[in-house]
């Protein structure tokens, strides 16, 4: 009778293990190297642990960022009045816009109205020479870190649709935010503090908490709204007369109260989000406030953001922050600027325009400069723009209506191809025609910027494996470096 051998033979020596071993260990560090550059396929719904479901999570391919900061106009700023100049305008001053561009829906019925030029001088920047206004001379000068995408688009005609959809794809309130996405493909880069930061000069944006919603998503994921002054979150620290050897203590109580509820309601996120708010909060009783304490910054440093002077002290203090946030490992970081509704010029553009550009141009220039002096432009993505542009026509005779036809973003810092301008509105900058980018494609080339396709990230809700660009969304790869 023929003895058979064991399927897998036992090592005879400590070298003959390490020897057979040798090809498994490297099988999955190989493994790991071709998920990261996005070689071998994902599940398409995360398995997230319920008890540290910001846990960090490996991303699709190699990320170009580790952190986003998105400067939101809110509002609508002009493209034709910033980055995207129509000499022809001039030309066609005060005549009705002619019949081959079409007659848009308007937000306020101004189509008809007639077609109104630029009181600004642009000029030309860097060595790239893009184009850009009076109105910002200190982002001017960093022309060449920029990369200008002229040919944006939306679907919605008013704020609250226009705003939401720029945050969740969507005109129609209920869908995840981006920041919320990231977080959930991507989980925290650091313990202490909310891995999705939200900062306002005001009050909340049109909208509210829904801009930063986690939506279908389990609660974890939404953002966390800081202040600039005082405690950055509310009812954060603890009264004096409670020690920390009591906070911890009543913290692990209910910890275990909640964890015995929760046994049996697997699917309750809204209890799962309260058990880790409650641990980050503890943590952050301490990280949150260090954070924002910018006692630890010098003159100089407040003088770059503009924290000296009246008009730029709110978003120069909140510019700072951000970058004390990306030191500190925050992933998702957006700032709302003008307060709610800012930019809506529906008249007397020149007033509006100028108070707001002075309020962002010299804060936002600071950010650039000393993220790129402290060697963290090359790893964070800098977003500027609003929820649309504004139309060629007047309204009210010196304002413009809104315009998500065709307006301007742009970007700077990791991945970014720099000094590049990006597709083109037509010749009264109404509409874009040229490398025409939705908000899908924008929020698409975020994603993919911080290592997530967005195709294969999904969720499973209502049957369907929702994704963060709905049913739509290409990389604008003339983006990209």
């Amino acid at each position: 009778m023929t003895q058979k051998l064991p399927h897998v033979l036992p090592p005879t020596s400590r070298r003959d293990f390490l020897c057979r071993a040798g090809c498994g260990f490297g099988a999955l560090a190989f493994g790991s190297m071709l998920s990261l550059e996005g070689l071998l396929a994902r599940a398409s719904n995360l398995a997230i642990n319920p008890l540290s479901p910001l846990s960090p999570r490996l991303p699709h391919y190699l990320p170009k960022a580790k952190s986003i900061i998105w400067l939101f106009m809110e509002g609508g700023p002009s493209h034709l009045d910033l980055f995207d100049p129509k000499p022809i305008l001039d030309t066609l001053a005060g005549q009705p816009m002619p019949a081959s561009f079409g007659r848009p829906i308007t937000a306020m019925g101004t189509a008809s109205n007639t077609l109104m030029p630029t009181k600004r001088t642009f000029k030309q920047h860097g060595q790239s020479g893009i184009w850009v206004s009076d109105w910002y001379p200190y982002v001017a000068q960093h022309a060449d870190d920029l990369a200008v995408l002229r040919s944006c688009w939306a679907n919605g005609l008013n704020h609250v649709g226009s705003v939401t959809q720029m945050n969740t794809g969507d005109i129609l309130a209920g869908r995840p935010s981006l920041g919320a996405w990231a977080t959930y493909g991507l989980g925290t880069a650091n313990q202490n503090l909310p891995t999705f930061v939200v900062l306002a000069d005001g009050g909340d944006p049109v909208g509210g908490p829904k801009q930063w919603s986690s939506g279908f998503l389990p609660a974890t994921f939404q953002g966390t709204k800081f202040r600039a002054d005082g405690t950055p979150i509310f009812h954060l620290t603890p009264p004096k007369t409670i020690g920390e050897k009591q906070q911890r203590s009543k913290l692990d109580l209910l910890a275990e109260l909640n964890r015995r509820y929760a046994a049996d309601k697997p699917e309750d996120t809204e209890l799962a989000a309260r058990l880790n708010s409650y641990e980050l909060a503890y943590r952050m009783q301490a990280a949150a406030p260090e954070a924002v304490d910018l006692s630890q910054e010098t003159e100089t440093t407040k003088q770059l953001y503009g924290m000296d002077e009246e008009a730029t002290r709110k978003t120069g203090t909140n510019c700072l922050l951000a970058r004390r946030l990306v030191e500190r490992g925050v992933r998702f970081i957006q700032l709302y600027c003008g307060g709610t509704s800012g930019w809506d010029a529906h008249s007397d553009i020149e007033a509006n325009h100028s108070k707001h550009c002075k309020e962002t141009d010299k804060p936002i220039a600071g950010l650039l400069t000393d993220l790129k002096a402290r060697g963290l432009l090359d790893s964070t993505l800098v977003v500027w723009g609003g929820e649309f542009g504004r139309t060629p026509f007047n309204e009210k005779g010196n304002g413009r209506d809104h315009n998500p036809w065709g307006f301007t973003m742009w970007f700077a810092g990791a991945g970014i191809k720099a000094g590049t301008v990006v597709g083109s509105t037509d010749e009264i900058g109404l509409r874009a025609v040229e490398d025409r980018a939705h908000v899908h494609d924008i929020h698409a080339t975020i994603l993919h910027l911080i290592g997530m396709d967005h195709a294969r990230l999904t969720y499973l809700h209502n049957g369907r494996d929702e994704r963060p660009t709905v049913n739509g969304g290409e990389v604008v790869g003339k983006l990209l470096a």
